[in-house]
């Protein structure tokens, strides 16, 4: 039976929101996407406000099982930091609230879970994330895919669906999980591999 995860990319001013259903088979399907939007201008106060509205109407009209928040790092912008541990507490709350548990994901294992390299940029999740849920094209912006990366993430990493995934790959480490991933894990890093290769001089390659 699919489990349905919500996914979180916490922000003040864009906060992306996702929403998959997962099978045992780690097979996934796109439930919905958004980005819920605050207005700098706005008081800290009415700003999450507007979050916290716009996450308790997402979280009513789709009953998920689990949610998944990225987990604060640190970045030099203080700013931005409390601005994520702040909307990370009210969507805590809020998961509280409905008996949710709740998932904290670090960017580099969400990467990992999802590329099964914890290094990957944004636009190599993104393209996972479009490969994995059969989409067109990856969503927009960023915070859209971030925010269905980690709902994917949690149900891998966690098995909440029912099936199990190894240990998530982080930078630097040796590439142990190549048996275990999904096969669209296995298709991104094969066209990797492919453009690298064809990359090579043809002295090279002889």
């Amino acid at each position: 039976m699919a489990v349905r995860v919500l996914g979180i990319d916490p922000g003040l001013t864009r906060c992306g929101v996702g929403v998959v259903d997962v099978e045992p088979n780690r097979t996934a399907t796109l439930v919905d996407v958004t980005v819920i939007r605050s207005s700098p201008d706005d008081t800290i106060e009415k700003r999450l406000l507007t979050i916290a509205t716009g996450l308790t109407e997402l979280l009513d009209r789709h009953k998920p099982q689990a949610v998944a928040i990225e987990r604060v790092f640190a970045q030099n912008n203080v700013s931005t930091v409390m601005g994520v541990a702040q909307i990370s507490g009210v969507a805590l709350f809020l998961s509280a609230q409905r008996g949710l548990a709740v998932g904290m994901h670090t960017p580099s294992e969400v990467k990992a879970s999802i590329t099964g390299y914890g290094s990957a940029d944004k636009a190599q999740v993104g393209a996972m994330v479009a490969r994995i849920l059969k989409l067109a094209e990856p969503p927009k912006p960023a915070d859209a895919a971030d925010a269905l990366a980690i709902a994917i993430c949690h149900a891998w990493r966690t098995g909440v669906s029912g099936g199990t995934l190894p240990a998530a790959r982080l930078p630097g480490s040796p590439d142990s999980l190549a048996g275990g991933l999904t096969p669209a894990q296995k298709a991104w890093r094969a066209a990797e591999a492919g453009s690298r290769m064809s990359a090579v001089p043809r002295s090279l390659k002889r």
